[in-house]
C-alpha cells in the first residue's frame, strides 16, 4: 500500500511522545514493505530520524497569521511567502511549546471544523498535492486535532468522482490536553467539531482502551492500536550498578518532576535504598525554566547524586535507558500511552507510575502503581520495588515480555496493516 502520513511537528527542544509516536507509527509500515510519505504540517520536521517527504502544508506562522487577521479573504501572495519563509518558521520552531492554546481558539477551531478562508486556501494546495502527486491507497491523519483535513479530502474526493478514493484513518490521542485549555464556550465548539467531523474517517483509533473509553462519550473509536517501538534500537544489557530512577518527558509541572524529585528527597533523607540516583532527561522550554530553577534548589542536598541533562538530542535518544534501572515520571493528567513506557520496557526497565489514567493497561505487572499521586506513596512505590526481594527481577522480566509481545514495531504494524486493508 501506499500510505501518506500527515503528522505535527513540536519542534526540537524537548521530547514530544505524540510527535515521535506518529513517525515510529511511519516508520513501522515503511519497513513492512509499504510505501511511506510523511507530509509535515505547521512546522518542519528537524529530527535526522524523522525526515519528510513532501514540503510542509498548513505552515504555523502564516496559517496563525491568517486566522487572525484575514477572517474572510485570502492573505497576499507575497505575506504568505513571507511568513512561511525558513528564518520566520526557525523562529516558530525555538518558540515551540511555549505558549499554551489561550489565543489559539481561531486557529484550533478552524481546522478541527474544516472552516474559514485561510484553512481553505491551504488545504487545497495539500489536497492538489496528494490527487496529483501521491495518488495514496490510504491517508492517515495523525490526530482528531486536524479532522477538518478529513472533511475536506472526502469532500474533494467525492466532487472529484475518484472510482477508488483514497481511505482516510484518523488517530485520536491526548486532544484534551490542549482543547481543554481553550475557553470553556471555544473548547466546546472543539469537541462538538471534533464527534462531527470524525464521520469523515473510515476508521478512527486510538492508543489505548482507557482513552477509547474516555472519549465514547463524544465519539466512537473503531480500533485500538498500541505504539510500537524497533526493539533493537533500545535492547541493552548495560545498566547502573547504583538504583538509579529515570525521567524522560518535558522537565514541567504536568509531567509531575517536582513530585519526582520531593520523592527523591524522602527516600534519601530515609536511606532505605543504599547508593540512590535520580537521572533527569527530555529537554524544556524557556516557559520552563522558572519551575526547574525551584527543582534544582529542591534537589541541591542532594546534587551530588543527581543528574539533569540540559539539553534534548534525538539522536542520542536511546541512549538514556541505559542509565537508569527505573523508568517514574507521574504525570498530572491522564494520558493515552507514554512513550517513554514502552522505551523503558524495550531496555527491560520497569516503572514506577500513579495508578490513574492508562499506566494500569499500559504498565500491567511491568512496574509499581501508586494512589494517590503525591511524592509521598511515590517514594514508597519506589521503596516497594527496590526493596521487595524478587519484585525488581519480575517487573523487569515483565517489561521484557510486554515490550515483544505488545509494543513491537512488527506488531504495530500488522495490526494497522490489518486495518487499512479492511476499511
Amino acid at each position: 500500500m501506499k500510505i501518506v502520513f500527515i503528522i505535527t511537528s513540536s519542534g526540537d527542544a524537548y521530547y514530544c511522545g505524540n510527535c515521535f509516536r506518529d513517525n515510529l507509527m511511519a516508520q513501522a509500515m515503511k519497513r513492512a514493505g509499504h510505501q511511506v510519505v510523511i507530509m509535515p504540517i505547521y512546522l518542519p520536521l528537524r529530527q535526522k530520524e524523522f525526515q519528510a517527504d513532501t514540503r510542509l502544508f498548513f505552515p504555523a506562522t502564516s496559517y496563525y497569521v491568517g486566522q487572525k487577521f484575514f477572517k474572510d479573504k485570502s492573505m497576499p501572495a507575497w505575506l504568505k511567502k513571507l511568513l512561511g519563509a525558513q528564518p520566520l518558521l526557525d523562529i516558530a520552531m525555538s518558540m515551540a511549546g511555549t505558549t499554551t492554546s489561550d489565543g489559539m481558539e481561531d486557529m484550533t477551531l478552524s481546522m478541527i471544523q474544516g472552516e474559514g478562508t485561510t484553512f481553505d486556501d491551504m488545504v487545497r494546495e495539500m489536497i492538489d498535492w496528494i490527487v496529483t502527486k501521491e495518488q495514496p491507497d490510504v491517508i492517515y491523519i495523525s490526530s482528531s486535532m486536524l479532522v477538518g483535513i478529513a472533511k475536506a479530502l472526502k469532500q474533494a474526493f467525492e466532487k472529484l468522482q475518484m472510482e477508488q478514493p483514497p481511505k482516510i484513518v484518523c488517530v485520536a490521542q491526548d486532544e484534551e490536553v490542549w482543547i481543554d485549555g481553550l475557553r470553556e464556550e471555544d473548547a466546546a465548539l472543539a469537541w462538538r467539531g471534533i464527534a462531527e467531523n470524525l464521520k469523515y474517517a473510515d476508521a478512527v483509533i486510538t492508543t489505548s482502551l482507557h482513552y477509547k473509553e474516555k472519549m465514547a462519550s463524544l465519539f466512537n473509536a473503531d480500533h485500538v492500536v498500541y505504539p510500537g517501538l524497533e526493539i533493537a534500537k533500545y535492547a541493552t544489557t548495560e545498566h547502573p550498578a547504583e538504583p538509579t530512577i529515570g525521567f524522560f518527558y518535558r522537565m514541567n509541572k504536568a509531567d509531575g518532576l517536582d513530585v519526582l524529585a520531593e520523592a527523591f528527597v524522602m527516600l534519601k533523607q530515609k536511606g532505605s535504598i543504599p547508593g540512590l540516583k535520580l537521572r533527569i532527561g527530555g529537554g524544556y522550554t524557556s516557559d520552563d525554566k522558572p519551575f526547574l530553577r525551584r527543582v534544582h534548589k529542591l534537589l541541591a542536598p542532594y546534587k551530588e547524586d543527581v543528574v539533569i541533562e540540559d539539553t534534548y538530542d534525538w539522536a542520542h535518544h536511546a541512549e538514556f535507558y541505559k542509565k537508569i534501572s527505573v523508568i517514574c515520571v507521574p504525570l498530572q493528567f491522564e494520558e493515552s500511552v507514554g512513550l517513554y513506557l514502552l522505551e523503558a520496557f524495550a531496555a527491560g526497565i520497569p516503572a514506577v507510575e500513579p495508578d490513574m489514567g492508562s499506566f494500569s493497561e499500559i504498565v500491567g505487572n511491568a512496574g509499581v502503581l501508586y494512589h494517590p499521586n503525591d511524592a509521598k506513596h511515590l517514594a514508597e512505590a519506589l521503596e516497594q520495588l527496590f526493596t521487595t526481594p524478587g519484585l525488581y527481577e519480575q517487573s523487569c522480566k515483565a517489561a521484557t515480555a510486554l515490550s515483544e509481545e505488545r509494543y513491537n514495531s512488527r506488531v504495530v504494524a500488522e495490526k494497522l496493516e490489518e486495518i487499512m486493508k479492511t476499511i
